[in-house]
C-alpha cells in the first residue's frame, strides 16, 4: 500500500487523535513521511565503475544535469540545459580515463539502464593543478576560465600535499545526480563508494573541490573535514567586482579532505 493511501488510516487510528501520543499530528505525518518516503526506482538501482566506453552516456548525463546546476557553472552562464561545454567535457573524459569513477544505474527494465548519477574521480599528483592553470590562457572559452582560475589558484594557495606530505591525492572532481532522482540518497551513496575505491587503491588522502552547499554537506557527512575556504562575494577583479555572482544559498568554495591512516577501520571495504 502506497503512502498516500496509507498515511490518512494511521493519522485517523484513535491512538493519534486528539494527540493521544502527545506528539502533534503533523509531527508524526512528517516521521511517516520519512519512513516511507519516494523511493521510486530504489529496488532497480545499481552502482557501478565507470569505463572509458561509458563515456559518452556519462557526458548525456551531465549535459542535462550538472553542467546547468553546478553553482559556478550557472553563475558564469557557461551552459544551458542539454548544451556542450568542450573544455569542461575534456575535463570530465580525463578523469574517466583514470577509471576511478562510479555511476548509478537505474536498471528499470533489462538492457535499457539509465544513469541517474556519478562521481568522477582522478588521481592528483604534484604540479598537475600549476599545469593545468599555465593551459586556462590557451582557452578561449572566457567563462570556463574564470571558473578553473579560482579552482586552480585557490588549490595552489592552499597545498594539500605540502601539509599532508603524499605524493598523490584521490580527487574527487563531479558529483552528480540526474533531477528527477534527488532526495533519494544517490549522491551519499556514490561518495560512501568513491571512499571504499580510494582505500581499496591504496591513498592515504582524498579531496574535493565543493561549490555547493548541498554537496559540502555530503562530504562533511562521510568524514570530509574543511582545509580552506573562499567565499564568493570576496572574489573579486581590480576593480572589486564579484568574479562569479553565485546565487544563494551557495555562498563558499571549501576545499574538503579526508585522511585515511593505514589500519583505519572505520569504513569496510566494499565490493563495487
Amino acid at each position: 500500500m502506497g503512502f498516500k493511501r496509507l498515511a490518512p488510516r494511521i493519522l485517523n487510528h484513535p491512538g493519534f487523535r486528539g494527540r493521544a501520543t502527545g506528539i502533534p499530528r503533523s509531527k508524526i505525518f512528517i516521521t511517516i513521511r520519512r519512513r516511507f518516503g519516494d523511493c521510486s526506482g530504489c529496488d532497480t538501482m545499481e552502482y557501478q565503475m565507470i569505463a572509458p566506453e561509458h563515456s559518452e552516456q556519462v557526458l548525456e548525463h551531465l549535459r542535462r544535469n550538472f553542467f546547468a546546476d553546478e553553482p559556478l557553472n550557472k553563475a558564469a552562464g557557461l551552459c544551458q540545459n542539454g548544451s556542450s561545454c568542450p573544455a569542461l567535457e575534456a575535463h570530465c573524459a580525463e578523469a574517466i580515463q583514470h577509471r576511478m569513477s562510479v555511476m548509478a544505474v537505474d536498471a528499470k527494465e533489462k538492457g535499457a539502464c539509465k544513469i541517474v548519477g556519478v562521481v568522477l574521480n582522478g588521481i592528483l599528483k604534484p604540479g598537475d593543478t600549476a599545469k593545468a592553470l599555465s593551459k586556462l590562457d590557451c582557452n578561449d572559452d572566457a567563462d570556463f576560465r574564470k571558473i578553473f582560475d579560482l579552482l586552480h589558484r585557490h588549490n595552489l594557495k592552499h597545498n594539500l600535499f605540502e601539509h599532508f606530505d603524499v605524493d598523490c591525492m584521490f580527487d574527487v572532481r563531479i558529483l552528480s545526480v540526474d533531477s528527477c532522482y534527488r532526495g533519494q540518497g544517490i549522491a551519499n551513496e556514490l561518495v560512501k563508494r568513491s571512499v571504499a575505491v580510494a582505500r581499496k587503491n591504496g591513498f592515504r588522502l582524498l579531496k574535493a573541490d565543493a561549490t555547493g552547499i548541498f554537496s559540502q554537506k555530503i562530504f562533511r557527512s562521510h568524514g570530509f573535514e574543511v582545509f580552506s575556504e573562499q567565499p564568493y562575494s570576496k572574489y573579486t577583479d581590480e576593480d572589486g567586482k564579484v568574479i562569479l555572482p553565485v546565487e544563494a544559498p551557495h555562498i563558499k568554495l571549501q576545499q574538503l579532505y579526508k585522511a585515511i591512516c593505514a589500519g583505519d577501520q572505520d569504513e569496510k571495504k566494499q565490493s563495487l
